[in-house]
């Protein structure tokens, strides 16, 4: 570390010009390589923005962290700098075929990961920018084809893949192929009005040695819940924080990001997987859509529908895309459903504070539990996991992300 007032030099040279910043008023706008270092991707297809590439940058470390912890191909649906969804190839059950809309079309283990992190939460994933971790395959680029998505980044793309994907938005889609051998220096630098604050990157690895120390009664951790402790711990930390993450059968079903309260972060996450799993109850998967009816409004549909918001005058305009109109989800039909829900995993990014957010993910099937601890009231936390059967596990480090 330097001292004080002595000279700490890094020199850039400017990679390309951007259309704007963060927003239209705010150009020019750039982007910068450090001298000698090389850049982490290159431009292959379309016009990459300010917050395309943050996305970009941020995803492609979530999926290649995923892929080196699983050693599974891996996922992410990210907007405005935290994952929508994110997820490996942990084969689909039937039931999650039909309610993602792919049973019997060809799925390979790529597109498998990228099916999963799109359908975590498809309303936010609604113009996202993927990143995937392994080459982009001909499978994979039919199922982004037709989704609603600014642009990717992946360490390559077969040949059929790249010419699907130069083809959305009229020749504009934005594809990025990564640079896996890139190293990025151990500082990171950000300017805030006028201040260059400068850390440490957050190069700790997450994998099966961060859960070794079990803080509650229960204590078996089997593989599949292992797993997902390790995919949601991964997705917090490129989440901004506070945030908590849920995960279930290798994909991140719920993210709460960036609220100032923890318990907060909890409940966002938590009514995420709930609409994630309300998604698969009978009366969902048969709602009568009108046979002309776009991929993008049923899933509009079948979240309003779920969260009850079809009142009267909604349910004339609803009504152009059905044949009928649908017998409503009352909440005892919810409420019934979501108590057959269970093995869920949940990653805090840092201690939870109170009992609360246990209190909170008991509602959500929650079975499994990852925080780095260090509350005073610790024994309280951990008193309310072993009075809902829960397995808490002690994370090796906070994973705050700003």
């Amino acid at each position: 570390m330097a001292e004080p007032g002595s000279e700490v030099v890094r020199e850039y040279v400017v990679d390309r010009a951007l259309k704007y910043g963060c927003n239209p008023h705010q150009s020019p706008a750039m982007t910068l390589n450090i001298k000698g270092a090389g850049a982490p991707f290159e431009v292959l297809n379309g016009t990459p923005g300010y917050i395309n590439l943050l996305d970009a940058l941020n995803s492609w470390q979530l999926v290649k962290e995923l892929r080196e912890a699983t050693d599974l191909p891996a996922a992410a649906s990210f907007k405005h700098v935290s994952p929508a969804g994110a997820a490996v190839a942990v084969p689909l059950t039937e039931e999650e075929q039909v309610t993602y809309e792919v049973k019997g079309k060809s799925l390979t283990p790529l597109s498998v990961a990228y099916v999963r992190a799109r359908n975590a939460d498809p309303m936010c994933s609604f113009g996202d920018f993927c990143a995937l971790s392994d080459e982009v395959d001909e499978a994979t680029a039919l199922f982004i084809k037709p989704e609603v998505t600014d642009g990717i980044i992946a360490p390559g793309y077969s040949p059929e893949a790249l010419e699907i994907l130069k083809q959305k938005k009229k020749g504009a889609y934005i594809v990025l192929k990564a640079n896996p051998d890139f190293k990025p220096p151990e500082l990171e630098y950000r300017e805030v009005f006028g201040m260059v604050l400068a850390q440490k990157r957050n190069d700790s690895k997450i994998d099966k040695s961060w859960f070794t120390d079990c803080l509650t009664t229960k204590k078996d951790v089997p593989e599949e819940a292992l797993r997902d402790l390790i995919i949601c711990s991964i997705a917090v930390k490129y989440t901004q924080s506070n945030t908590v993450g849920y995960a279930k059968n290798g994909q991140v079903i719920g993210m709460g990001a960036g609220q100032q309260s923890r318990v907060d972060c909890t409940k966002l996450a938590g009514n995420k997987v709930k609409t994630w799993w309300m998604r698969q109850h009978p009366k969902v998967k048969s709602l009568p859509f009108k046979s002309d009816v776009k991929r993008t409004d049923r899933v509009n549909a079948r979240v309003r529908y779920i969260e009850g918001d079809m009142t009267e005058p909604e349910l004339k305009i609803w009504s152009q895309f059905f044949t009928t109109q649908p017998d409503p989800l009352t909440e005892q039909d919810k409420q019934e459903f979501l108590k057959t829900l269970t093995g869920v995993a949940i990653s805090s990014d840092a201690f939870f504070p109170f009992r609360d957010s246990i209190d909170q993910a008991s509602k959500y099937g929650v079975t499994y539990v990852a925080q780095p601890a260090g509350s005073i009231a610790d024994e309280e936390v951990i008193s309310a996991c072993n009075e809902y059967g829960m397995t808490m596990l002690k994370s090796k480090h906070r994973l705050f992300h700003h």
